[in-house]
């Protein structure tokens, strides 16, 4: 796992609570429709993160 996916899951969650996942997934969205697979790459990496966050909190 990617510290930086990690710490920007925790953020996304801090901020957004519940809706962090769909934030993310906007946020996919949104670089995938410019082509960055790179940046893409990462918000896939938040998003698994945050779909296996139920059992506890992200850093």
């Amino acid at each position: 796992m990617s510290e930086v996916a990690a710490s920007v899951a925790g953020q996304l969650l801090r901020q957004y609570g519940d809706d962090a996942c769909v934030i993310a997934t906007l946020r996919a969205a949104e670089v995938a429709a410019q082509g960055d697979v790179e940046a893409l790459a990462h918000w896939d990496a938040v998003i698994a993160i945050l779909e296996g966050s139920d059992s506890g909190p992200v850093n």
